[in-house]
């Protein structure tokens, strides 16, 4: 049976995708926070001694709060140097995808737009993607498919945290409405249901035509 590793899986994106694999009888392991935290090394290293292959691995976590510049501590910048890069490029250090495998990464539209508010998230989710584009031709010789989702302005709770009134900033999206969960993981879904393995080393900007750039 085909086998799957949701990180973050037990909330928001993380959910809709977990939930969409199982639809399609997909063994996910939904990990939450409790079961492996990537600001935490140690926790890292401990997930990786009893989970040591997959098919599908779903790379996903939250971001941090909101801050200028001028205000973040050292510590902001260790804790999610681990969180938003050091943990994921350990997981693929020590992590095996088995042959034809996927891996998503759920990314940002902050890595094509750097938002100063989330200057933190801003650095490091951009510089894990240069890893994931990196290691995207390495994975293709055993033709694993990875494929960075940036998302926009999804209904999750962290955007509730993020954005002061949501209904007023509906108005000013394209759509006039956050996208939702469930249809990233649907896309996810269907990628995985469908063998589409060539759509690989790519970045998929998922924010309902709300960017304004074009790569």
């Amino acid at each position: 049976m085909t086998s799957a590793i949701v990180l973050g899986g037990s909330r928001g994106i993380g959910k809709a995708i977990s939930e969409s694999l199982k639809s399609i009888e997909i063994d996910v392991f939904a990990a939450s926070k409790n079961d492996i935290d990537t600001s935490d090394l140690n926790s890292v290293k401990k997930f990786l001694e009893t989970h040591k292959q997959t098919d599908i691995l779903i790379l996903n976590t939250g971001g941090p709060a909101p801050k200028q510049f001028s205000v973040i501590t050292e510590e902001d910048w260790k804790l999610y140097h681990n969180q938003l890069f050091l943990g994921f490029c350990t997981i693929l250090q020590n992590i095996k995808i088995n042959d034809e495998g996927y891996i998503f990464l759920i990314s940002s539209n902050v890595i094509k737009e750097p938002n100063p508010k989330l200057i933190i998230s801003s650095a490091y989710r951009a510089a894990f993607s240069e890893v994931f584009k990196i290691l995207s031709k390495e994975y293709a010789e055993k033709n694993i498919s990875c494929i960075n989702i940036a998302p926009g302005p999804i209904n999750t709770d962290r955007t509730q945290e993020l954005i002061e009134n949501v209904e007023e900033f509906k108005k000013s999206l394209p759509m006039k409405r956050l996208g939702e969960p469930e249809e990233i993981g649907n896309f996810v879904k269907a990628i995985i249901e469908n063998k589409i393995k060539y759509l690989s080393g790519v970045v998929i900007n998922f924010d309902g035509a709300s960017s304004n750039y074009i790569f």
